[in-house]
C-alpha cells in the first residue's frame, strides 16, 4: 500500500487492527459485479514492514473482497489517502502458492511431455482433482445406493447418510462424497450433526450443485412418471 504521505508507524499499525472482522464495501468503478454496498470480511490484517510511505502487509479475507478499495479505506481513516502499489495472492481456500502454484511454462512443458509419453501421472503434476478444492469444506458420506439419486438432482435425507463430519450446522454449505472419497455434489445443511445422527428419515441436506455425471453409480431408485 502507497500512503499519499508520511504517517506514524503506530496509527498505520493502529488502523490496519480496525479494518479486521467485517467490513462495508463498494467495490470499485472499474469491477466486474455490480457496484452496490456488502459485507465482507477480513480475517486479519497483519503489519509486515514500512518504508517512507510504503506499507507492506498481509490479509487473510473472504472471497469478493477487493483488496485496492480496501487500501483506499484505510488511507481514508488514515487521513492522508492510500492507494493499492502491488498485489501478490499467496492462497486461494486449501490451494497455496508453494504448493499448488504452476507457471504457463511448466503447463507446456508438461503437457507436450504427456503427449510423447501418454503418461496421465504428467498430468497429475498440474491438473487436480476436483476434491482437493472441497477440502475446506465439512463433508457428508453417503450409500452407494444414494449416489445416483443425487446426481440426478435429488436432496439429501438420513436413510442414504452414511457418515459426516461434526460440526455441522445449519444453512452450512456441505460436499457430498461417496464411500470412496468422489465428490457427488454441493449442498446445504437442513439439521445439524447432532440431529442427523438421531434421524432415521427426513431431510438432511438440500441439493445446491451436481458434480457427479449421472450414470457412473447404479439407479437404485424410481421416479413417479
Amino acid at each position: 500500500m502507497k500512503l499519499h504521505s508520511q504517517i506514524l508507524e503506530k496509527k498505520v499499525k493502529q488502523v490496519l487492527e480496525e479494518f479486521q472482522g467485517p467490513i462495508y464495501q463498494r467495490p470499485p468503478v472499474r469491477s466486474a459485479v455490480k457496484r452496490q454496498l456488502r459485507i465482507r470480511t477480513i480475517y486479519y490484517n497483519d503489519f509486515i514492514e514500512m518504508q517512507e510511505k510504503n506499507v507492506l502487509f498481509k490479509v487473510g479475507c473472504e472471497a469478493g473482497t477487493y483488496i485496492r478499495k480496501l487500501c483506499y479505506d484505510i488511507g481514508e481513516v488514515l487521513g492522508c489517502g492510500a492507494h493499492m502499489q502491488e498485489l501478490r495472492r499467496t492462497r486461494v481456500g486449501p490451494f497455496k502458492e508453494d504448493e499448488s502454484l504452476v507457471t504457463l511454462h511448466d503447463i507446456t512443458y508438461l503437457y507436450n511431455k504427456y503427449q510423447e509419453t501418454k503418461d496421465e501421472n504428467i498430468l497429475r503434476k498440474f491438473v487436480f482433482p476436483m476434491e482437493k478444492a472441497l477440502k475446506q469444506l465439512p463433508k457428508i458420506y453417503v450409500r452407494d445406493t444414494a449416489v445416483d439419486a443425487l446426481c440426478h438432482g435429488a436432496h439429501l435425507t438420513a436413510p442414504g447418510v452414511l457418515a459426516l463430519d461434526a460440526g455441522i450446522k445449519i444453512d452450512d454449505t456441505v460436499a457430498v462424497f461417496t464411500q470412496k472419497g468422489e465428490a457427488i455434489s454441493l449442498a446445504k445443511a437442513v439439521v445439524s450433526t447432532e440431529n442427523v445422527l438421531t434421524m432415521d428419515h427426513g431431510f438432511v441436506a438440500k441439493t445446491s450443485r451436481v458434480m457427479m455425471p449421472r450414470g457412473i453409480y447404479p439407479k437404485k431408485w424410481h421416479s413417479n412418471k
